[in-house]
């Protein structure tokens, strides 16, 4: 991260508030502090993690993911009892686990802003978790969506549909 003499200033300075403002993390503070005071390049990259740069590409794939569940688990309730799929499809196989907190953080962060902080997929079960699946999924996701957006009627799936969706 390359910055200005001042906006070294700036920042040293912003950690010196925050570290008066919450004492618990007060020696993770005075630590950057001291990095962006006296340049330490190496330690300053360790800055960069803590500024996102999502594209609007991989934030609308975000929420298309998202949706694709809420389309699956919506289809899923309105096949009711009597018209379940061949392949028995697990109500947990339908649930939105989010994405993997060490390789894929950025994207989990994301699906938190957007529950937490936009108040969208309400319905989601962040579960103990919240939205940390614990395994990389984007991948995975990729493929569903593949194939949920060459269904028909994407909203209103057939039990087939479902299973083809999820095996992806």
């Amino acid at each position: 991260m390359e910055m200005t003499h001042a906006q070294r200033l700036i920042l040293s300075n912003q950690y010196t508030l925050m570290s008066q403002m919450d004492p618990q993390n007060a020696e993770k503070y005075r630590r950057l502090q001291t990095i962006v005071e006296r340049g330490y390049a190496l330690q300053m990259r360790e800055l960069d993690k803590d500024f996102g740069d999502m594209s609007e590409d991989l934030c609308r794939q975000v929420i298309d993911f998202m949706e694709m569940y809420h389309a699956l688990q919506e289809s899923h309730k309105m096949l009711g009892d009597g018209n379940h799929c061949e392949c028995d499809v697990d109500a947990r196989r339908l649930q939105f686990w989010g994405f993997d907190a060490a390789t894929e953080a950025q994207l989990m962060h994301y699906v938190r802003f957007l529950t937490d902080n936009e108040g969208l997929y309400p319905q989601f079960d962040k579960g103990q978790h919240h939205f940390n699946a614990q395994t990389p999924m984007l991948e995975k996701y990729q493929r569903m969506l593949k194939v949920w957006r060459n269904c028909p009627r994407q909203y209103h799936l057939s039990g087939n549909e479902i299973c083809q969706i999820v095996n992806a």
